[in-house]
């Protein structure tokens, strides 16, 4: 080999390496857009089947499918946002009418209820706390002043999400009237002999993908009821938000559900506050808890099978596993986009190297 015949070969790995690192430099200038995107394949998932059944149970045009489709999922989330909008306001107002001692009496006078109902004695705890100085570097840490700074950065944030969110209706519109758009968009990077089979693993994948969000739907809806019923027979003000919030958190698998039952319990007993612990906060609080037990039974033996089962085609603990990797490797969205990711490998795998063993035990039910 000569050395002009090396120097080539530098110069093409370096002229390579430089053009790897601009795509990617690229990517993540373009982040956002890639992010609508994939919330836009996601609806165009979700509302796949809806215009299927327009169009051939109906007989509608594909045109007026998509556009009833897309007018139901946007009042959907308008749906949603209305229920967010009178709380956000009137946290907001109490917010700003905040009063920190009143807020500070109710907080340590549910303190010393918790104490003297678990039969420690306040004085014993100040002492320990005195001694291990906690209360003072919990102060220091605690500033009050973040909440308008919060609220300020929530509603920029809000205005971003409003861009955003007519960004991916947009898209999602043009997804679901050209179903193929998405696939072309794919084909043009792939060669000619391996055309057939992208396409079939494209089909595939939409199939499963959307047969898995509507399932995931369904999995929220079951949980959202449950909880709904648990806040209105406890008394919880706005309920039915609260439930949604915290059964939209069962998204996210294994850690969601935990965030969510902590967030009711918090909110059930800080809705109280003033009252008494052991006949009235420790009560309710315990009914939040059996409903929260009682949700997640459903969603495990019942909701979560039937969602892998017969949507992705992959055994629990074949998904326990990939989500615990995800969640490792890239945290609470690896963990949330695990389960389709892992659907969308399955597939390819078995279409293009559906003879190798491995792939075989792991593709058998697709």
């Amino acid at each position: 080999m000569t050395s002009k015949a090396i120097s080539q070969g530098i110069l093409r790995a370096v002229g390579i390496l430089i053009a790897i690192a601009l795509l990617l430099y690229f990517l993540y200038q373009i982040q956002s857009v890639l992010a609508y995107l994939a919330f836009a394949a996601v609806i165009a998932l979700i509302g796949r089947p809806i215009v299927f059944f327009l169009r051939r149970k109906m007989k509608l045009p594909n045109t007026l499918a998509v556009i009833i489709t897309m007018i139901l999922m946007i009042s959907v989330i308008g749906g949603i946002i209305a229920l967010f909008v009178p709380l956000i306001t009137e946290q907001g107002k109490n917010l700003s009418l905040l009063n920190i001692d009143a807020l500070q009496q109710n907080l340590n006078a549910l303190y010393t209820e918790v104490t003297e109902y678990l039969g420690a004695s306040p004085q014993v705890v100040n002492e320990l706390i005195e001694e291990s100085d906690i209360e003072k570097n919990i102060l220091q840490g605690l500033n009050i002043g973040f909440i308008p700074n919060f609220l300020n950065s929530f509603l920029n944030t809000l205005s971003t999400l409003s861009i955003g969110l007519f960004s991916v209706l947009f898209i999602s519109f043009f997804f679901l009237k050209d179903s193929k758009l998405f696939q072309r968009g794919i084909l043009a990077f792939v060669p000619k002999n391996k055309e057939t089979g992208t396409v079939k693993s494209i089909d595939k994948i939409n199939n499963l993908l959307s047969r898995y969000f509507v399932g995931l739907l369904l999995q929220i809806f079951v949980l959202f009821v449950i909880y709904t019923i648990t806040l209105v027979i406890v008394g919880i003000e706005n309920a039915i938000v609260i439930a949604f919030l915290c059964a939209l958190f069962n998204i996210i698998p294994y850690v969601g559900p935990i965030i969510g039952g902590v967030i009711m319990i918090v909110l059930t007993m800080t809705s109280n506050l003033g009252l008494d612990f052991s006949t009235v906060i420790l009560p309710k609080t315990g009914y939040v808890l059996i409903g929260l037990a009682v949700g997640q039974l459903v969603d495990n033996f019942f909701s979560q099978p039937l969602i892998f089962s017969n949507s992705v085609k992959s055994h629990p603990l074949e998904i326990f596993l990939i989500i615990i990797i995800a969640g490792l490797l890239f945290g609470v969205v690896g963990m949330i986009v695990a389960v389709p990711g892992y659907t969308a490998i399955k597939v390819i795998l078995k279409e293009f190297f559906a003879e190798n063993k491995i792939v075989k035990s792991l593709t058998h039910n697709l």
